[in-house]
Formats: C-alpha cells, sequence, structure tokens
C-alpha cells in the first residue's frame, strides 16, 4: 500500500516551515513506536524472504519487489522485543533514507497523526540502548506516548559502510586548522559525535553542538544580543532536519528571517534530502542541502561558505 497522499501532506508541512511533521504509528510486542512520514516509501504485508548467509542476525534476509533487491529488519528482534501471540498481522514498512531503501519487519501499523515537533521530547538515555540508545524521541499524542525511532542508527549499526565514513576526508588531501565556529545540530548522539570528529579532523577545531533546533535558536539568540560581532560565536550552522523540540526547516526559517542571523551560511545535512526536500529547504533560505553519508562533501562545502 502506498502512503503518497500522506506524504504529500508532510510536503506541504514541511515546505512552510510550521514545525509539524506526520508520524506512522506501528507496534512491536504490543509496544508503540512511530517514523516520520517523510521516510517511508509504502507499506505492504510481510513477504517471504531468502536468507542471507554470514549477514547480520537482525537481518532476516531479502525480497525481490518491482525488480529492486530489499533487505529486511526484523525491528522487534533489534529491540530484544518477544514476538506477539497474535500472528498474521505481520507488515514490512519500507523505508527511503540516505539514499537506501530497506524493509521493516513490525507487527501492525495503526495509523498516521500529524504532531508538532514541540509535542516529541527526547527520551530518558536507559530507553533502548543506554548512552546511545535507539529511541530519537517520545512524542505524546491523544493521551498516547510514541516512541519515535533512531533508523539511521539502526542501518549503521547493521551495515555501517552505508554511514559516514571517515575514510572520505582523505580525499580531500592535507588540511590546515580552521579557526571558524561551525554549530551542529543534530540529535542523534552518535552521529552528532561522528559529524564532530570528521570536522575535527578536517581542520574546524571549534565546534558547538546543539540536541535540536531549539537549543540552536537560543544559543543564536544570545549570541545576537551579547553585543559581540555574530561571527565571534558562529561562522556557519550544519544542521539535520528532523529533531525534537524543533525542526532544521523551522530552524532554517527562523534564521534566514532574522536581519542579524541571515547572512550565517546554513547547511542541511538530513538522511532525508531529496528533491522534493531540496525545494522545499531552498524556499527556506538554505544555502546548500546534502545527505548525510557525504561528509568529505560537507566539509568542502563549509570550506566554500566560510571562506
Amino acid at each position: 500500500m502506498a502512503i503518497s497522499e500522506s506524504t504529500s501532506k508532510t510536503k506541504i508541512l514541511l515546505e512552510s516551515g510550521t514545525n509539524e511533521l506526520e508520524i506512522m504509528e506501528f507496534t512491536i510486542s504490543g509496544e508503540l513506536f512511530g517514523i516520520n512520514v517523510a521516510k517511508v516509501r509504502e507499506i505492504m504485508t510481510a513477504q517471504t524472504v531468502k536468507k542471507m548467509p554470514n549477514s547480520h542476525e537482525v537481518v532476516e534476509g531479502v525480497f525481490k519487489q518491482r525488480d529492486e533487491i530489499i533487505t529486511v529488519i526484523d525491528l522487534g528482534k533489534y529491540l530484544n522485543l518477544p514476538k506477539s501471540e497474535v500472528s498474521g498481522h505481520d507488515i514490512f514498512i519500507i523505508t527511503h533514507f540516505n539514499k537506501l531503501n530497506f524493509a521493516f519487519h513490525v507487527e501492525t501499523v495503526v495509523g498516521i497523526d500529524r504532531v508538532s515537533w514541540e509535542a516529541i521530547k527526547k527520551p530518558d538515555r536507559v530507553i533502548y540502548g543506554g548512552e546511545e540508545g535507539v529511541a530519537t524521541g517520545i512524542a505524546e499524542y491523544q493521551d498516547r506516548l510514541i516512541t519515535i525511532l533512531d533508523f539511521e542508527k539502526i542501518v549503521a549499526e547493521i551495515s555501517p559502510e552505508s554511514s559516514i565514513q571517515f575514510e572520505s576526508l582523505e580525499k580531500l588531501g592535507e588540511r590546515k586548522d580552521n579557526d571558524k565556529t561551525i554549530l551542529i545540530v543534530e540529535d542523534s548522539m552518535l552521529l552528532s559525535k561522528m559529524i564532530v570528529e570528521c570536522l575535527h579532523k578536517s581542520g574546524y577545531k571549534n565546534t558547538v553542538k546543539a540536541d535540536n533546533g531549539q537549543e540552536a535558536w537560543d544559543y543564536l539568540v544570545e549570541a545576537k544580543t551579547c553585543g559581540d560581532p555574530i561571527e565571534n560565536h558562529v561562522s556557519c550552522i550544519v544542521s539535520d532536519i528532523e529533531m525534537p523540540l524543533m525542526d532544521g526547516h523551522r530552524l532554517t526559517k527562523l534564521v534566514k528571517e532574522d536581519s542579524v542571523l541571515k547572512e550565517i551560511p546554513l547547511i542541511l545535512f538530513s538522511s532525508l534530502i531529496s528533491e522534493e526536500m531540496r525545494i522545499k529547504g531552498k524556499s527556506l533560505g538554505a544555502d546548500e542541502q546534502i545527505t548525510k553519508p557525504e561528509i568529505a562533501n560537507l566539509v568542502s562545502i563549509i570550506d566554500r561558505l566560510v571562506d
């Protein structure tokens, strides 16, 4: 079943920078989870899969769909949740992000809800995995608590080659240290750490981290009002799109509508970048937009924008 209608609604919301998103709710072992509709290509009844030798323990196998081979991940097994006693409702959620397609095996799909990022809170770090847990947010909707999972982290653990590669920085050649301050806005602890390490390796030693758009905006407002030139506090902003409290599109809109902050180069660095997303980001004033694995490209763009 395709979800084109729901996806189009999300596109409209994100284009206007209203700080809203649509979440697809699904269940595993009776527990409620969610995924951003913008990451979902379609949902379908679970298919027979072909097991692959020496694959990750949570990879069920692969199946063919419209001449495309798709890897299936048992999400319940990844989360160490027991299978539900109720059978016959297994679903594949086909996702697309970071230019890759995966199928996540879940039990049921409940529906789609529109929520504000302000209603999504950062979870306690002990939930689903400790310090770098896989729960990226907890959404409260109509007296229900929905755990938003960090699907990028899941895929990065199962398929490390699909995530940020430090080795790609080598093609940039010899680097010199740069004293410009780069503001990194990223809610995933794993990806935030990797981005900062890559920037430090590339010579950008001065980095400031914010866990979401609201933290970044508070930092920028304080920097703007302290009396110093804004460039003393930030020379470039690198922001994710999906984040609790305030998303990257809303942050972009606020920055580019501000008479002082609008001159700061802003790069959207997200797994959701597509042609449709590029149109939205551009309309909001983003200076550049690239997908997350392209870390060497990110560094090259920062070089150009802060030069």
